[in-house]
């Protein structure tokens, strides 16, 4: 198990009494309304992380520096941040036991962590100097990425909370299909396509659609497929367009992360009412 309450049982009884004192008591009865201001909070971090990590990447908004790309957005994802941060604490405030018993929750967590390590320590920083991984960045950007990792086995092993993998994994074949280019993209295309019709008949015809004793473990491993086929495609092409005057492979592979761990984070939230 891999929900807070295994691992601090201690709190369950102050855990209880959060939504009958302030401010969850409070925030209760509007739930709904604070839910929204979190999702457009989402929606304003993920457009900002968005730009700046494919700005980083060599793509998107390539007629200015990173450093200038950063200035832009830089207000916008700290006002993101600072808004699902803010809402998530009083959401959480007034549905206190649905959190606290939820693997989702966990997941969710552990890579909110590894988001902001990787886009503070690693995506901004690295913006400033005009693509330059430093020191302190990569150093970051490894915290963060093994905590991302964590992340993502809670998401994969929980219960009813592993299809929000393909949120990800859809994210990241978008980013794919985005920056490679050439025969890159022509076997990039041709293995995703072949990928998606063998999926299919195997998790529709082989296997029947409510047989979900073999479905789970076999979306799984074709979770894992998916991923290394999309982001071998990446390396490949972030090796291949070598190093620019804004950063090399190990800047834009981090980018990619940064990018990624955001829709995990956002992934793992929307499975918490599930699961």
């Amino acid at each position: 198990m891999m929900a807070p309450q295994d691992f601090i049982p201690q709190i369950a009884q102050w855990v209880g009494t959060l939504d009958e004192t302030f401010p969850g008591a409070q925030v209760k009865p509007y739930f709904a309304h604070w839910e929204v201001v979190h999702l457009l909070s989402l929606a304003l971090l993920g457009g900002s992380s968005i730009l700046l990590n494919l700005r980083l990447m060599g793509y998107g908004l390539t007629d200015a520096p990173p450093s200038e790309v950063r200035r832009g957005v830089a207000p916008w994802l700290h006002l993101g941040v600072f808004g699902i941060l803010f809402t998530g604490l009083l959401i959480g405030a007034s549905n206190p036991d649905r959190l606290y018993t939820s693997e989702a929750f966990t997941a969710k967590m552990l890579c909110l962590a590894a988001a902001l390590v990787l886009t503070y320590g690693v995506s901004l920083p690295t913006a400033r100097s005009n693509g330059r991984l430093g020191p302190f960045a990569v150093a970051a950007g490894l915290v963060g990425l093994a905590i991302w990792g964590l992340g993502l086995a809670v998401f994969g092993t929980g219960k009813l909370i592993n299809p929000g993998l393909w949120h990800v994994v859809t994210a990241a074949a978008l980013v794919g299909l985005f920056i490679t280019r050439g025969l890159t993209r022509i076997i990039y295309l041709v293995g995703m396509g072949a990928l998606i019709i063998v999926q299919y008949v195997n998790t529709h015809i082989i296997i029947k659609p409510d047989d979900y004793a073999r479905l789970d473990p076999t979306n799984k491993i074709y979770f894992g497929v998916f991923l290394a086929w999309i982001v071998g495609a990446v390396i490949v092409q972030v090796i291949t367009a070598g190093r620019g005057a804004t950063g090399g492979p190990a800047t834009r592979l981090f980018a990619f992360a940064a990018l990624l761990v955001w829709v995990t984070t956002a992934a793992a939230g929307r499975w918490i009412a599930f699961a």
